[in-house]
């Protein structure tokens, strides 16, 4: 009867790439029973002796580790070579692969994946809130939201918002109508979230008229008209007024341009809480 197989997954970070593999590689044994004991977010050298200690009383045993900090992986590997303890590295071989091929020297951080994937999944996160409240779709994303942008039609709401989530920035807009009240949540919403956008009225026209072209229509509608145009912008004008929130005119500006600005008030409001 074979003697039970003890794992020590060990890793200055949580440590499931070194678990995955071993387990990986296990499943082309018929090793019968096997346990995998892991220890995350290792960072101190009495950490692991303790461990090279536990694992000197088992009769058959391994180590499996992903370690980036010098220190401790030659702590590590010299201790499990003292007490002959077979110990495989798995992150070395790859990152000086890379430092040979790159010519640059390793960060040695650990949990810069897990960083990395925060990061992402955060974005991820921003993009599926700007889909879900664009346009006004649901209002109670309105307090929910990080930026609550308002602005009548062709005033860049949407790719605002996009590029705004992009950055991590979680963004819902609302389009202002005359005819159409808007959402009582936005009341809610302190002035100091809200970012109206306004622009100018010919050059709107120009887009507006732009826009129903495309869509294979006259360009005489009343959507286009500088009567109407005139009439929403005022209608805005007051709104924001009414809300007390900043005013950008984005007109003349890149998307890039005026994401910039929101930032900016962004950074400002933080600084004055």
């Amino acid at each position: 009867m074979n003697t039970k197989l003890v794992v020590y997954v060990i890793s200055d970070s949580i440590g499931e790439t070194a678990e995955q593999v071993i387990k990986a590689a296990i499943s082309q044994f018929d090793c019968g029973d096997c346990e995998i004991r892991r220890f995350p977010y290792i960072s101190e050298e009495e950490q692991i002796r303790e461990i090279i200690n536990e694992a000197t009383h088992e009769k058959n045993c391994m180590i499996i580790f992903t370690m980036v900090i010098p220190r401790l992986r030659k702590l590590l590997t010299e201790s499990a070579q003292y007490h002959q303890i077979q110990a495989v590295d798995i992150m070395t071989p790859i990152i000086s692969s890379l430092q040979q091929i790159l010519k640059a020297e390793p960060k040695s951080e650990p949990g810069l994946i897990r960083k990395l994937d925060e990061k992402y999944f955060k974005k991820v996160e921003a993009i599926e809130f700007a889909v879900k409240y664009d346009d006004g779709k649901d209002p109670r994303g309105l307090k929910k939201a990080d930026i609550v942008l308002i602005g009548i039609s062709r005033t860049s709401k949407t790719p605002l918002s996009m590029y705004l989530a992009h950055k991590n920035i979680k963004v819902a807009n609302v389009p202002l109508v005359p005819e159409v009240p808007v959402p009582d949540e936005i009341f809610e919403v302190p002035p100091k979230k809200i970012i109206g956008l306004t622009t100018d009225p010919i050059k709107l026209n120009e887009i507006r008229q732009e826009r129903l072209r495309a869509l294979g229509l006259s360009n005489e509608a009343n959507y286009a008209s500088m009567e109407r145009i005139l009439e929403e912008l005022d209608y805005a004008e007051g709104l924001m007024k009414k809300l007390g929130c900043p005013i950008i005119d984005v007109s003349t500006k890149a998307v890039e341009e005026s994401a910039n600005i929101i930032m900016d008030i962004m950074k400002q409001n933080l600084s004055f809480r």
